[in-house]
């Protein structure tokens, strides 16, 4: 029996194969022994059907977010909660040469 994912690949890379309909791969893939997961999955059209077959697992959801943080602002640390203007020069007194 081929390995499915050869098979895959195959049908992958043959446009005719790859656009054909699952009629027309049925008997390709009794010729060629694919699996029986296989062979459903393409008569069903349900790729869900080669789960078993991949040993899929369920992933569980971890449990820590990556989503950004809502921290809070860092208070200024000098006790002066008034809000902080850039320094300017001053425009009364002239520039010295």
């Amino acid at each position: 029996m081929p390995d499915t994912i050869e098979l895959l690949e195959t049908i992958g890379r043959n446009a005719a194969l790859r656009h054909a309909s699952a009629d027309e791969l049925a008997p390709m893939l009794e010729q060629a022994k694919a699996s029986e997961a296989l062979r459903s999955a393409v008569a069903a059209g349900d790729s869900s059907l080669l789960s078993r077959e991949f040993g899929h697992q369920l992933n569980k959801a971890p449990q820590i977010s990556n989503a950004p943080g809502h921290e809070e602002d860092e208070p200024d640390h000098d006790g002066d909660d008034a809000p902080r203007q850039p320094l300017e020069p001053d425009r009364h007194m002239p520039r010295k040469p």
